[in-house]
């Protein structure tokens, strides 16, 4: 499998670093993010296969971010995270088009798996 190309989006320094080392690791290629706003600029200027994107961030929040990815490059997939399981700001992350969703904190290996099943599903041309 190629070197799959990941956007990591997070306000938080520390899980920017703790898994972008770890998914280098795993022949993945990272760009981080750590605003919305950024992560708006990186898919305007980059090509992905995946992205991960938290839903608490300052200034935009996931959601509004997700929205604005997606009417970017609408085939994206998008994995969203969240540290609360608030089932309707997940529906509403579902219904504008992410990919799936996880609890933080998440493991290494389960995000890892989100992120093939989101290439591979991209690759077959599922939304």
């Amino acid at each position: 499998m190629k070197k799959i190309r990941l956007l990591l989006v997070d306000d938080e320094p520390d899980f920017l670093t703790a898994y972008a080392r770890r998914f280098k690791r795993r022949n993945v290629e990272i760009t981080e993010a750590q605003s919305g706003q950024q992560a708006i600029d990186r898919v305007r200027e980059g090509e992905f296969d995946v992205a991960i994107l938290d839903v608490m961030m300052p200034e935009m929040n996931g959601l509004e971010t997700l929205r604005r990815i997606k009417a970017i490059k609408p085939d994206l997939p998008v994995i969203i995270l969240t540290g609360h399981a608030d089932s309707g700001v997940l529906i509403e992350g579902m219904d504008m088009g992410a990919f799936d969703f996880l609890l933080k904190p998440v493991g290494t290996d389960e995000l890892y798996f989100k992120v093939l099943d989101a290439v591979r599903s991209r690759r077959r041309g599922q939304p």
